[in-house]
């Protein structure tokens, strides 16, 4: 029996657990057409789910602790992307129950009508909650096996989302293609894995890390190299990015809204863990290669974003080219100075309002008009000016204009960079270039929906839960750009990662 002190540090992931088991419950006893119960009982419970993850921030002393004889990190940074996964699958749950139930659904994605392609929609929402338990243990890892067994329990439950809508061979080649990749990712990561282990004795992070200097630097380089497969896979990093478009574009909307915050954010939480305890203290020079990654990222996402007519499709590069930015937060990762422990928290955090908020219009639009192609955005100023108004912000954002948070977001990595070293100017100048580029396709969709005249005059529908969703997303998008300062604090403090 593990200790109780161990057992409270994974009680958000027992919590959801829990949940999990109800909902599927709660989808046997509930009629065919109310399954949004399911969905309801789900965003309760995550909502009562930052309690026992917000508890778990009073027991923290100095750095931190570990838990299960040093496999699970329980300091600010793994609570940090509690926090995130939680809110979210939250968010993502929310504007989900609409999705699934309006007339054009799926004739959205090609599928036909929405009766024949939501027979499964409470199992929706109890995978999108264990997904969040594999989430949750990704951020805490402080073990390869655990990190392994997250990162595949995450992975299983993806592959399943983005091939829900059964009926729709997009979905099909969604899922397909994500499994694919997703297998040859997790194979070459394994084998980086089995070297640390080989050349160390052992698979717990913080006795690698002890033990790093030990290693001889090229094999040490390999091992990260096929480590940062499976990890840029996660992230949809250049080169691992292929999969991104053709996913995005064949999963549910809030499916790929899903993958492209939560999942990208977990992600991003194992390979600074990883990087920064256990290889940093062997002397390798892995700043140098991520700012390379960092770049390659942010100018293919951009490019290829350009003449994207599919917002899906477009969002789906523009999530690349973010990737890049956030890699700029990943190279200036440093424990002092004004930005560098913070700079990649924040931007993580700003991210889930953000990117969220405009794969939801995604949903809605796609939804109501059964397209996703960018050109029927036009006149949605004079059919849902909110709406328009939402979207017009979270693009807005998502270029880096003030402001929104995605400005005071790029400020603080472009600042973290400088701070770890003058050498990474021209990684801030390229962030600078491509923030430039982001501009003409963001602005794009703005034009269509003010400027371009709506061949359907008719007011769009927009249901409660969406809305509420919509507009979480909308006032954290806004609120984290004019007040950084709480999140910055919390950041901060998060930004410890255990000695």
């Amino acid at each position: 029996m593990p200790p109780v002190e161990d057992l409270f540090a994974v009680l958000p992931e027992l919590w959801l657990i829990a949940l999990g088991l109800v909902l599927l419950g709660v989808d046997l006893v509930v009629g065919p057409r109310r399954k949004d119960v399911v969905g309801w009982v789900a965003v309760a419970g995550l909502v009562i789910a930052l309690l026992p993850a917000w508890g778990l921030v009073g027991t923290l002393v100095g750095a931190g602790r570990t838990a299960f004889s040093g496999s699970y990190a329980v300091d600010g940074f793994a609570i940090f992307f509690k926090f995130i996964a939680i809110i979210s699958t939250a968010l993502v749950i929310l504007a989900a129950m609409d999705y699934f139930r309006a007339p054009a659904a799926g004739t959205a994605a090609g599928a036909g009508p929405a009766a024949t392609a939501t027979p499964f929609e409470g199992e929706v929402y109890a995978l999108l909650v264990f997904t969040a338990v594999g989430l949750l243990l990704m951020a805490a890892s402080a073990d390869l096996i655990l990190l392994a067994l997250a990162i595949e329990l995450v992975s299983l439950t993806s592959y399943v989302l983005a091939g829900y809508l059964k009926g729709h061979p997009k979905s099909n080649e969604a899922g397909l293609k994500y499994f694919l990749f997703g297998a040859a990712a997790s194979a070459t990561m394994f084998y980086g894995f089995s070297f640390l282990y080989g050349l160390t004795g052992s698979t717990n992070l913080y006795v690698i890390a002890e033990r790093a200097g030990q290693i001889p630097v090229p094999i040490l380089t390999v091992s990260l190299a096929l480590m940062l497969a499976g990890f840029g896979f996660k992230i949809s990093m250049v080169p691992f990015h292929q999969w991104t478009p053709d996913v995005y574009e064949g999963a549910p909307t809030p499916v790929a809204a899903f993958l492209s915050v939560a999942s990208k954010a977990a992600g991003f939480a194992v390979l600074l863990r990883v990087v920064v305890v256990a290889v940093a203290p062997s002397g390798l020079d892995w700043v140098a290669l991520v700012a390379g990654l960092s770049a390659v990222s942010m100018f293919l996402g951009n490019l290829l974003a350009l003449p994207q007519r599919n917002i899906k499709r477009m969002l789906a590069y523009s999530s690349i080219s973010h990737a890049g930015f956030i890699l700029i937060g990943v190279a200036g990762f440093a424990s002092g100075g004004v930005f560098g422990g913070t700079a990649l928290l924040v931007y993580l955090f700003q991210y889930v309002f953000t990117n969220l908020g405009a794969f939801f219009v995604a949903a809605l639009i796609g939804s109501r008009l059964g397209s996703d192609d960018i050109p029927d955005y036009a006149g949605l100023a004079q059919r849902a000016p909110a709406l328009a108004f939402l979207m017009a912000l979270f693009m807005l954002s998502l270029t880096g204009i003030p402001p929104t948070a995605g400005f005071f977001a790029k400020l603080a990595v472009f600042g973290a960079a400088l701070e770890r070293s003058p050498d990474l100017l021209w990684l801030v100048a390229v962030g600078v270039i491509n923030s430039v580029i982001s501009l003409f396709y963001y602005v794009g969709v703005i034009r269509a929906m003010y400027l371009m005249p709506a061949a359907d005059p008719s007011p769009v529908r927009q249901p409660a839960a969406m809305q509420a969703a919509l507009w979480i997303a909308g006032v954290g998008t806004l609120a984290l750009g004019i007040f950084p300062g709480p999140v910055i604090s919390l950041a901060r403090t998060a930004a410890l990662l255990l000695p």
